[in-house]
C-alpha cells in the first residue's frame, strides 16, 4: 500500500494560525481542567463519594476512579480517532469538548454516598468514563489540526502550545479550586462549594465551543477528501499500514509512556506529597505547585520550539537522562523544605515494627493481623518505618520498645490515637505546616525543574506524532498509542505509586514506578526514534 502525497502547499496567515492555536489550545486547556479538577480535590470527593473506614483505602479508591478515566481514553482514541480520520479533524474535536463538559459538570451534581449510597460512587465512575471517552480523541484532533496547518520549520513551535495547553488546564483547575474556597468558605465549602468548579465547566464549554466553531477544515484532510483518499476503516489500516507496526510501538513505549509519568510525578505526585506525607497546608502547596507549573510551562514550548531545530529526538532522550538523574535527588530536596521537622524526626526517632505474622493490605478497611494494623495506622500517618517480618508483634519508636500489651487493637480509633501520641512523645509533628519563604521558594524552584525536566519531552510530543504516520490514518494512529501510553502508565501512577508507598512506609518508593518507566521510554526512543531535523509528514 502506498499512501499519496499530503503535503499541499500551506500559506496561512499569522491572525489565522494565531486563532487556530489558541482555539485548539483553549478547547485543550478546558478539557484538560475538567479531567484535573478530579485530582485537585481528591480530598473532599474521597470523603463525599467513597467513605471508608481506611484513610489508605478511601485514597486509593479516588485515585482508582482517577484511574478509569484514564482506562477509557484508548477506546474514545479508537471511536474519535476513526471519526476525525472518516469525518473531519474539526466537527470530531467539537464533539469531545462537549462530552467533557457534560460529563465533568455533572459529577457537580451528584449526590454524596451518605444520601444515595453505592450509586453515588458508581454514577461518579460512569462520568469518568465518559470524561476518558471524550479526553480520548481530544488531544489527537487539536494535535493534528495544529500540525496540519504548520510548515515543518515551526511545526514543534506551533504544536508545543498544544503540550503547554495541558499545564494550562492544571493551573486553572488550581486556580478555580483557590478562588473557590475564598469565596466560599468553611463548612459551606466543605458542604456544597467544592461542586462549584465543576459547574464551572459549563461556562468553560461554552468559550470553547465558540472558538472552534470560528475554525475552517485542516488542509490535508481536504486535500485528501477531495482526491477521495479517506481511509476505508482508520483503525484497522492503523495495525496493518507497511510500517506502522513499529511507529506504533515506538509511539506508545518510547514516547507517551515515559512523556506522561514525568508529567504526573512533576504535578499531580508533586502536590498529593506536599499534602499528604509532608503535611503542608492545603492551599499553600497548591499555592506553590501552580506557581511552579505556570513558570515551568514556558518549557514546553522552548523544547518544542528547539526541536525544530535539533530534531524531536534529541529533546526528549535528553529528558529521559536527566529525569533519571534527577528525579529521586529532587524529591528529596522538596521534602526536606517541606516539613524539615519530618525528616528530621524520621532520623531522630526512627520507626521499626515486626511480627511474624504481618501482613498489611491497603485495599482492607482493617487489617487482619495486629501487626497490620499497627502498619495500617503508620499508614495513614504518613509515617516511614522499616519492618522486620518475624517474632513477636512489636513497635519501636526512638529505640523505645512500646507496650503493644497495652494497645487497643480492636479499637481503630483509640488504637491510631494511642500510636500517634507515642509518635508526637518522641518528636513526631502532625500539625499543618506552612514553610517559611525561604524555604517556599526552593520548593519553587525544584519544581520548576521537574516540570522543566517534563517539557523536555513533552514540548515536542505533538509534532513527532503527527509527523510519524500518514494522513489517511494519522488521527487515529497517533491517538491509539498516546493514549494507551498516558491512560495506563500515566493514568495509573497515582494509584500504583500510592500503593508502593503503601507497602514500603516510604513517602518516596513510589518514585520507582516513575523511574522503571522511564528507563524503559529512554531505550525505545533511543533505538526507534528517527534522529536529525524535524522531516515531513510520513507518507
Amino acid at each position: 500500500m502506498s499512501e499519496p502525497q499530503r503535503h499541499p502547499e500551506i500559506e496561512v496567515s499569522a491572525s489565522d494560525i494565531r486563532l487556530i492555536i489558541a482555539a485548539s489550545s483553549a478547547g485543550t486547556v478546558f478539557e484538560w481542567y475538567d479531567f484535573f479538577i478530579y485530582g485537585t480535590l481528591a480530598g473532599i470527593i474521597g470523603k463525599t463519594f467513597f467513605p471508608s473506614g481506611n484513610a489508605t483505602l478511601q485514597l486509593l479508591l479516588v485515585w482508582a476512579g482517577f484511574a478509569v478515566g484514564f482506562g477509557f481514553r484508548p477506546l474514545g482514541a479508537v471511536l474519535f480517532g476513526f471519526l476525525g480520520d472518516r469525518l473531519g479533524r474539526k466537527y470530531t474535536f467539537l464533539m469531545t469538548v462537549v462530552l467533557m463538559g457534560a460529563a465533568t459538570a455533572g459529577v457537580g451534581l451528584i449526590p454524596s454516598a451518605a444520601n444515595i449510597g453505592y450509586a453515588a460512587p458508581l454514577l461518579v465512575l460512569a462520568l469518568r468514563v465518559l470524561q476518558g471517552l471524550a479526553l480520548g480523541g481530544e488531544y489527537g484532533g487539536a494535535a493534528v489540526y495544529v500540525a496540519e496547518h504548520a510548515r515543518p520549520e515551526k511545526r514543534g513551535f506551533f504544536t508545543s502550545f498544544i503540550q503547554a495547553a495541558v499545564v494550562g488546564g492544571f493551573v486553572l483547575s488550581l486556580l478555580v479550586v483557590l478562588a473557590c474556597k475564598t469565596a466560599i468558605t468553611g463548612p459551606a465549602w466543605e458542604a456544597w462549594g467544592w461542586r462549584v468548579p465543576f459547574l464551572v465547566s459549563l461556562i468553560l464549554l461554552a468559550i470553547s465551543l465558540w472558538m472552534r466553531l470560528k475554525l475552517s477544515e485542516s488542509p490535508v484532510f481536504r486535500a485528501m477528501k477531495e482526491e477521495g483518499e479517506l481511509a476505508g476503516n482508520p483503525f484497522i489500516e492503523s495495525f496493518t499500514y507497511p510500517g506502522n507496526g513499529k511507529r506504533l510501538l515506538v509511539a506508545l513505549l518510547g514516547v507517551s509512556a515515559g512523556m506522561t509519568v514525568i508529567f504526573y510525578t512533576s504535578m499531580f505526585s508533586v502536590l498529593s506529597f506536599l499534602k499528604g506525607p509532608m503535611r503542608m497546608e492545603d492551599t499553600y502547596a497548591e499555592v506553590l505547585v501552580g506557581v511552579a507549573a505556570i513558570l515551568g510551562g514556558g518549557s514546553y514550548i522552548l523544547f518544542g520550539a528547539l526541536s525544530d531545530k535539533v530534531g524531536r529526538k534529541k529533546p526528549i532522550v535528553w529528558g529521559y537522562v536527566a529525569t533519571l538523574v534527577l528525579l529521586f535527588p529532587l524529591y528529596w530536596g522538596i521534602g526536606a523544605l517541606a516539613n524539615p521537622g519530618l525528616a528530621q524526626a524520621a532520623k531522630r526517632a526512627p520507626v521499626i515494627v515486626s511480627g511474624a505474622d504481618c501482613h498489611y493490605s491497603p485495599f482492607d478497611s482493617e487489617q487482619a493481623s495486629p501487626c497490620g494494623k499497627i502498619l495500617s495506622d503508620l499508614t495513614t500517618l504518613g509515617v516511614g518505618y522499616k519492618l522486620e517480618a518475624q517474632g513477636a508483634t512489636g513497635l519501636t519508636i526512638a529505640g523505645k520498645q512500646q507496650d503493644i500489651a497495652a494497645l487497643p487493637l480492636a479499637d481503630k480509633k483509640a488504637r491510631s490515637a494511642a500510636i500517634k501520641q507515642w509518635l508526637e512523645s518522641a518528636g513526631y509533628n502532625f500539625a499543618k505546616v506552612t514553610p517559611s519563604a525561604g524555604a517556599a521558594l526552593g520548593i519553587v524552584a525544584l519544581n520548576i525543574v521537574l516540570v522543566g525536566l517534563a517539557g523536555a519531552a513533552y514540548g515536542p510530543l505533538a509534532a513527532l506524532l503527527c509527523e510519524m504516520f500518514p494522513a489517511r490514518i494519522r488521527y487515529s494512529s497517533m491517538s491509539i498509542p498516546y493514549h494507551i501510553g498516558t491512560g495506563y502508565f500515566g493514568g495509573f501512577l497515582p494509584l500504583i505509586a500510592s500503593y508502593i508507598v503503601a507497602l514500603r512506609g516510604d513517602a518516596y518508593a513510589g518514585l520507582w514506578y516513575t523511574w522503571g518507566i522511564v528507563a524503559l521510554a529512554l531505550a525505545v526512543a533511543a533505538w526507534g526514534v528517527k534522529a536529525g531535523p524535524p522531516s515531513e509528514f510520513a507518507d
